[in-house]
């Protein structure tokens, strides 16, 4: 039987021999198909990929932040998680108090002049140490504005008053499991202009059958090489996690892609990928003697039997 890691693997495959050549918001450019699924049996192991080698603590960490209802990135700093940096360090050289050198564009000219990615890296660095060390500073720019943790745990109404979407979802798969409305939507029309990134991964849905629980997301962008890895493993361990609360198995984790794409500076990394063969997926652990998914912390998740191959570096497109 083939290994489960060929989902992915096989949709990489698909989209660099049928991808549409696009270009994207960043100017990179993409090749892209619309509409793509895979399916993930989580009895079979925990899906960490397993051709490049996952940072799983970053994974778990920023769904930890997520499911407080945090937006800033001062909690995923201290957890040394540098994943939403540059979204942050974005509203800060563009904001009227900056006055270092030109950021413009720092994404792309930092892969291709070396002078300049000198300065960024100085500048960025400077700025995870005034948000890490400077309380008004973190307020004002490691805000992210109202992205996954706020749209999760504090939803807001036309009445202004909040709901927290997760806190309900995992109530109702309690209490009426067979309802066909256990979704949480981080897509808020109203709200996304203020987000620094528009929610990726827009809405998923819960479902039980037989004593399991499975999952599906819909998202609407997946960047193939770097996002979407983190996508299937945050995804199937926030499965674990509701399962876990609820006394239920794990059953399938189902991604269904909106816009999947494949960046044109990450082609080289993933031939390399698609030249190894896939390992066992490791298996998760949660702490027993916490049954509540807000109270988990970091050293309540554990990673067992995880040995992949060597991790493959690639920019990230902001």
């Amino acid at each position: 039987m083939q290994h489960p890691e060929y989902e992915y693997l096989n949709m990489c495959r698909y989209v660099l021999e049928h991808g549409n050549k696009k270009s994207d918001r960043t100017g990179t450019g993409t090749f892209s198909v619309f509409g793509y699924q895979m399916r993930f049996d989580l009895q079979k192991g925990f899906p960490l990929l397993t051709t490049k080698r996952i940072p799983f603590r970053l994974v778990a960490s920023e769904l930890l932040w997520f499911i407080k209802g945090d937006t800033n990135i001062r909690y995923l700093l201290k957890h040394n998680n540098h994943i939403w940096n540059e979204w942050a360090f974005k509203n800060w050289v563009e904001s009227n108090e900056y006055k270092g050198p030109d950021m413009t564009n720092f994404g792309l000219r930092s892969q291709t002049d070396e002078l300049f990615r000198e300065q960024y890296e100085l500048e960025l660095s400077q700025f995870i140490t005034r948000i890490l060390e400077e309380d008004e500073f973190a307020h004002k720019y490691g805000e992210l504005g109202p992205v996954y943790g706020k749209q999760w745990r504090a939803w807001e109404t036309t009445t202004g008053e909040t709901i927290d979407q997760l806190k309900d979802l995992v109530e109702q798969i309690k209490t009426n499991p067979d309802s066909r409305r256990l979704i949480l939507s981080s897509w808020s029309p109203e709200f996304t202009p203020q987000m620094a990134l528009p929610p990726c991964h827009t809405l998923f849905q819960f479902y039980v059958f037989n004593g399991k629980l499975s999952c599906q997301l819909y998202q609407r962008s997946g960047d193939i090489f770097l996002g979407i890895p983190f996508n299937i493993a945050s995804y199937a361990l926030l499965t674990h996690l509701i399962a876990h609360e609820c006394g239920l198995e794990v059953g399938e984790f189902v991604h269904t892609i909106g816009d999947a794409h494949i960046y044109s500076n990450h082609l080289e990394q993933i031939q390399t990928q698609l030249s190894r063969e896939p390992k066992s997926f490791p298996m998760i652990h949660l702490n027993k003697e916490k049954h509540s998914l807000f109270e988990m912390e970091m050293e309540d998740i554990t990673l067992e039997g995880y040995n992949p191959h060597p991790a493959i570096k690639a920019p990230v497109a902001v």
